[in-house]
């Protein structure tokens, strides 16, 4: 599912970089060679012991016959700056690296695009397919039947039934559950720990009741919590 091995260049050079560069080095037949931003980003030259290159450079040192490329940047903007950077990357003609986890547990008719990242535990049913720069956190269940759109992302710890549809630009909080048959309308966000029984509309944003603290304290619980 990961490919041949290739030498990668990771757009980006923040916790989800080198969060990618730990999973790739070590559940992956890639090799991280660098890290690349845009140049007016560049804090520090080098990240992990390796180079970071500005962006606007990388062709010349990390030419796309030789090399490949993840975009490892997060949800900005509902996912926008990570499409952007995704749509920048392949126009400099870089093949654009996915990853599932050996942890995770797939069929072998799963239809997944490029750049995507799929972590450990999740479980992917057989006739799903999976967009383009789609981000999986650990622990998501993709049900039966059910389409995720491009540059959309699940947190991790999410449930999606089966025939839903997931569209372009979503983003799904961590302990979501989405019901079977629906339809998540592209760019929806989903807060954490919401349930999704309806349909939902395009741009909405939809919010679980956050906890609320109780007006006594934890030294006054009953006897089976102390």
């Amino acid at each position: 599912m990961n490919g041949k091995a290739r030498k990668v260049v990771l757009f980006g050079n923040g916790q989800m970089a080198s969060f990618a560069h730990a999973v790739l080095t070590h559940d992956s037949p890639h090799e991280v060679v660098a890290f690349t931003v845009d140049d007016g980003h560049i804090t520090d030259k080098t990240l992990m012991g390796l180079p970071v290159v500005p962006f606007e450079n990388l062709q010349s040192s990390h030419p796309p016959d030789a090399f490949a490329m993840h975009i490892s940047v997060s949800f900005r903007r509902v996912n926008r700056l990570r499409a952007e950077k995704y749509e920048a990357a392949k126009a400099k003609g870089y093949e654009l690296v996915s990853y599932v986890s050996s942890r995770a547990y797939t069929w072998p008719d799963l239809t997944i695009g490029d750049n995507c990242w799929i972590l450990e535990h999740s479980v992917i049913h057989p006739f799903a397919k999976i967009g383009n720069d789609v981000y999986m956190g650990s622990g998501v269940h993709i049900g039966h039947h059910t389409t995720v759109g491009d540059h959309s992302f699940l947190v991790g710890m999410i449930a999606v039934a089966g025939f839903a549809k997931v569209g372009s630009y979503c983003f799904v909080g961590i302990h979501s559950t989405i019901r079977d048959g629906l339809t998540i309308a592209d760019r929806t966000v989903i807060g954490a720990g919401s349930t999704v029984l309806r349909d939902t509309q395009e741009g909405g944003v939809y919010v679980a009741p956050p906890a609320r603290m109780l007006p006594y304290p934890s030294e006054e619980l009953p006897e089976d919590f102390r």
